[in-house]
């Protein structure tokens, strides 16, 4: 064979791995997890945090993912509303929103909340940015027409603007408390966040959803 031939499927092949490399990068997809205290890993080791479990979790199955810790602790959905700006960077395919239980916490107006995670939702889709919608559901303690108001934003706001659906955060072990499983064995002594074993519940229940917000992206 000529050198010139040779040269010339060397160049081939450069620009065949060149292209598998493209290809390669463009598969690697960021999320970023815009949440409060839940998601940020409020009183956790760091390697405990839900996003660095989510991360490795979504690792294990083969997926080449980033999943950047965009949560606050004290949030609510005003404060996630006001962060999207520097949250949806040019790096960002998808995004994960569970924003709302400091809403509650606070009695919040359901209605205010509700605008708030829309404006979240506007801004996404106007970057063709792929949503999972968590929500977080509400007892009764402001009574029964705020707690409908509330855990109705959820699934209203996913229907209207075609992102998937997370019912509840803590949908991983609410079915083993329900059935009489002590709350402490999943939750730290507030009552509130979960602890390392609860993170871990949570992120499997909703890993499948995460697997189903990537293929969205590709």
């Amino acid at each position: 064979m000529a050198y010139g031939a040779v040269a010339g499927a060397g160049k081939v092949a450069a620009l065949s791995l060149f292209a598998f490399a493209g290809t390669a990068a463009a598969e690697q997809i960021t999320i970023a997890a815009l949440g409060d205290s839940l998601t940020a890993g409020f009183g956790l080791m760091q390697e405990d945090g839900f996003v660095p479990r989510l991360e490795a979790w979504l690792h294990a199955r083969g997926h080449d993912v980033t999943v950047i810790n965009a949560g606050v602790s004290g949030d609510t959905t005003a404060g996630g509303l006001a962060r999207m700006g520097w949250t949806l960077t040019p790096e960002v395919d998808a995004m994960i929103v569970a924003l709302g239980g400091n809403d509650f916490l606070r009695g919040i107006d359901p209605a205010a909340s509700r605008s708030n995670l829309a404006g979240i939702l506007d801004q996404a889709a106007a970057q063709g940015i792929e949503v999972l919608l968590v929500g977080i559901v509400a007892s009764g303690n402001y009574g029964p027409e705020y707690q409908s108001e509330f855990n109705g934003m959820y699934p209203s706001l996913a229907e209207d603007y075609g992102t998937l659906l997370e019912t509840d955060f803590f949908n991983g072990f609410r079915a083993s408390v329900n059935a009489g499983a002590p709350v402490s064995d999943f939750m730290q002594p507030d009552g509130i966040h979960p602890n390392a074993a609860g993170v871990d519940l949570i992120v499997e229940d909703m890993g499948p959803q995460v697997e189903v917000l990537i293929e969205r992206v590709r």
